[in-house]
């Protein structure tokens, strides 16, 4: 859905132990905001602490608080309060020996406590005393007060700039710049015990992340991530997660996501990271001597970054670096920090997040694959003949080749059966799949279709189909030669299906995999299945500079044919010339778009399943229903009606043909653009339906909330009464009567029943006063 018009809806939970009836629906409407907008609060005062960089923010219950940084000319060790219900600054209580002032220190909240490690300290005025610290101290937001932990045995080394994060009652410090060098070591320390407490280095493997400093650190599902940050010539805009249980680092691949999809952010330092729901939102920066403004955000599950865009009432901040951010509840607040001409801030932003359940829809169709129930169609692949069961549904939806295959086998399936049928008897033969629809046969009567497909081997098919239900593939494990070879045969059964997505999907993969360990085996492959786009990838990596000798030294290199190392040989000697194409790539469908395409009329001769809305048909597919409905899917599988038609309800209620039209997007692709009335009508359908998650509920929720009109009040009203969603029938009516002599003027008030017409009037009654009503009978 659109954020220009998106609301945050709040969170609806499932109790599977009410009654599927909606006239338990209740909506509780109360205040909203819009959703990714961006609000300016009131700054902070003068009067009550400078402006600054380099600081440190928590969010502790409705307040952030504000420690340290530098004004510009001083370091600062302030403690700042900003309330977010009042929106007022002030400066928080504090008792006992503050820290030091100080910068680039780290803050965390664990508990009722705040605390303060390490930083930049010393007199940046005079340039005198200026050194990295390693103490920690300890804030307690009941009493103010300030209080050092002197901690026996080994301590990390003193530092600035580092990463900091609580998780499991520990701290946990990462890397940072010690004053000499840049540092990537991983600490430890338990916040439960101060008597026993003690610091404990942590021995990581994996992918760690190189030394660093001025990076963010967040915690989303379990893990700790890192992203950028300043790591000399290295830096890069690479993402790491940390596993705490395993203490196990590995880089995010990126290489995965096709072209024309958001690209991760540009490679910075002194941003902030936080953590919401499942996504992490990177904001600011300086980003190759800017400092850019967007937020950008990672979900955790599909891996994937995008670009969000604020609502068009959004107050946006300005670009900076070293500002802090913190998230309360579904809000992110952020702080200060540098802004353009090196001027320190003072400056408060909200962001609102959106907190709708994901979309389902990849997961579900790739859970009917991997489970294999009501397949209907058998591959039978390669010389071999190995099969591999699939759904005509889904298939034919997403690739055009197999759709023709599909239809060919079909026709001469119906071929054999009306040359049997016309042996056995005399009578007449069902006509080709163009003539009677799949729906309007009794399920459960006809064989799986068997498909062959000599130019295929099972196991890269099974990769195509996987990608054909889910839009993606596994990524190759690491420096694995069979993975690399595997998704090399997946791409040429793409250039022969004519699936551009896949093929995107495959060149990436593959390019991103080759290094010196395989490129020769893979350069080979390639020049043996003649893909001349990876065989020259190969080449270019071989004859590099920094990559040649080393390739050269190698044994695989002196069982290479003779006529790929003349090839090699040549390219050393003479590069051909760089040549670039403006031409956009072609990335092809995604899921959604060839589903969306199946639904308006690209599946219909395809169905297998008649849908009744008050008696009248709508043809279907049971793989994509059963799929997305555990209702459908148990219907399916125990109580499939011989005739091969379903009557619609959604528990007690028939919802309107235009709600039921808006239902089947949901289920099919996944939309949830609907207009307020179809929300009202849906709103119980992931309860009765059984939808994987609220998703749906989530938005008619938010739509209801935000859309109902004087223009459209009188649908609304109509709807409420029908589903019996008494709270929504009250919130219309009152519209109507505060807005009557509007509403008066609209034709659909002739067409309401007389029940509504009199619920109306009630209404009316009821909101004339009894001073209205005797003005009235004056003027008799």
């Amino acid at each position: 859905m659109s954020c220009k018009s998106t609301k945050v809806a709040p969170s609806v939970d499932f109790d599977h132990s009410c009654s599927d009836s909606v006239e338990y629906l209740t909506l509780n409407f109360g205040p909203f905001e819009t959703v990714h907008r961006w609000r300016r609060l009131p700054p902070c005062d003068e009067f009550v602490g400078a402006r600054r960089s380099k600081h440190t923010v928590v969010a502790y219950r409705d307040a952030i608080y504000v420690f340290g940084g530098d004004n510009g000319k001083n370091m600062l060790n302030d403690l700042l309060r900003f309330d977010v219900k009042d929106c007022s600054w002030c400066r928080a209580f504090t008792t006992g020996t503050p820290p030091a002032p100080r910068y680039h220190h780290s803050a965390v909240v664990y508990g009722s406590s705040m605390f303060v490690f390490g930083g930049y300290t010393g007199d940046i005025y005079s340039n005198s005393n200026l050194k990295n610290k390693n103490d920690l101290f300890e804030y307690k937001f009941a009493t103010g007060q300030w209080t050092e932990w002197k901690v026996d045995g080994s301590l990390p080394v003193a530092r600035s700039a580092h990463g900091a994060t609580v998780y499991s009652d520990k701290l946990w410090i990462f890397a940072g710049y010690d004053g000499n060098a840049r540092l990537n070591d991983m600490w430890t320390i338990s916040l439960q015990d101060r008597e026993h407490a003690c610091w404990e280095e942590i021995d990581q493997s994996g992918e760690i992340p190189p030394s660093c400093c001025n990076f963010p650190v967040a915690v989303c599902r379990d893990k700790m991530f890192v992203f950028s940050g300043q790591s000399g010539a290295k830096i890069t805009n690479n993402l790491f997660q940390f596993e705490f249980k395993g203490h196990m680092w590995t880089r995010i691949p990126t290489e995965h996501l096709l072209r024309g999809s958001p690209p991760p952010p540009q490679r910075r330092y002194g941003h902030t990271m936080v953590a919401f729901d499942r996504h992490l939102y990177v904001f600011g920066g300086a980003a190759d001597n800017t400092l850019p403004n967007e937020l950008h955000c990672y979900d955790v599950d599909s891996q994937s970054w995008e670009v969000i865009h604020p609502s068009l009432d959004s107050e946006m901040p300005s670009g900076r670096l070293f500002h802090a951010a913190a998230v309360i509840q579904d809000a992110m607040y952020i702080f200060g920090g540098t802004v353009d001409n090196n001027v320190r801030s003072g400056e408060m932003y909200r962001f609102q997040f959106s907190c709708y359940p994901k979309c389902t829809l990849h997961e579900d169709y790739g859970k009917l694959f991997e489970n294999r129930q009501f397949c209907d169609v058998e591959f039978i692949l390669g010389e071999r003949e190995e099969r591999v069961l699939g759904h005509i549904a889904i298939v034919t939806a997403r690739c055009q080749w197999l759709r023709k295959k599909i239809l060919q086998a079909w026709d001469r399936q119906r071929q054999k059966a009306k040359q049997e049928s016309s042996e056995e008897s005399d009578e007449g033969a069902a006509g080709g799949p163009r003539d009677i629809p799949a729906g309007s046969r009794p399920s459960g009567t006809q064989p799986l279709l068997e498909v062959a497909i000599r130019e295929a081997e099972a196991q890269p098919f099974e990769v195509l189909m996987q990608f054909l239900y889910t839009d993606k593939i596994q990524y190759p494990r690491r420096g694995h030669v069979q993975d690399v070879l595997l998704i090399m045969d997946v791409y040429k059964l793409a250039l022969s299906f004519k699936l551009s997505r896949l093929e995107q999907l495959c060149v990436q993969y593959i390019e991103a995999s080759v290094d010196l360990q395989n490129v020769l085996s893979v350069c080979e492959n390639a020049n043996k299945l003649q893909l001349d786009q990876l065989k020259e990838h190969c080449l270019n990596f071989v004859v590099k500079e920094s990559h040649f000798n080393q390739v050269i030294m190698t044994k695989e290199f002196e069982h290479l044919s003779t006529p790929l190392i003349v090839e090699i040989v040549r390219r050393k000697q003479q590069p051909p010339p760089r040549i670039y194409s403006d031409q956009p790539v072609d990335i092809g469908t995604s899921l959604v778009q060839d589903m969306k395409a199946y639904l308006e009329g690209g599946g219909l001769e395809f169905c297998d399943i008649i849908l009744l809305l008050d008696g009248h048909p709508r043809p279907a597919h049971k793989a994509i229903l059963a799929a997305r409905s555990s209702y459908f899917e148990a219907m399916f599988r125990s109580f499939m009606p011989e005739d091969g038609q379903v009557n619609i309800s959604i528990g007690e209620m028939v919802p309107s043909k235009q709600a039921f039209e808006s239902m089947l997007r949901y289920i099919y692709y996944g939309d949830v653009n609907m207009p307020p009335e179809d929300s009202l009508y849906l709103f119980a359908a992931p309860y009765y339906y059984g939808f994987s998650n609220n998703r749906l509920q989530a938005y008619c929720k938010q739509n209801l909330e935000m859309n109902v009109t004087v223009e459209n009040v009188l649908q609304i009203l109509e709807a409420a009464d029908k589903t019996q969603a008494l709270d929504m029938k009250k919130h219309c009516l009152h519209i109507i009567v505060h807005q009557f002599i509007k509403v008066s003027k609209l034709p659909n008030l002739r067409s309401l029943s007389q029940l509504l017409l009199l619920d109306i009037i009630e209404s009316l009654a009821t909101h004339i006063s009894d001073k209205q009503c005797a003005e009235m009978g004056s003027d008799i």
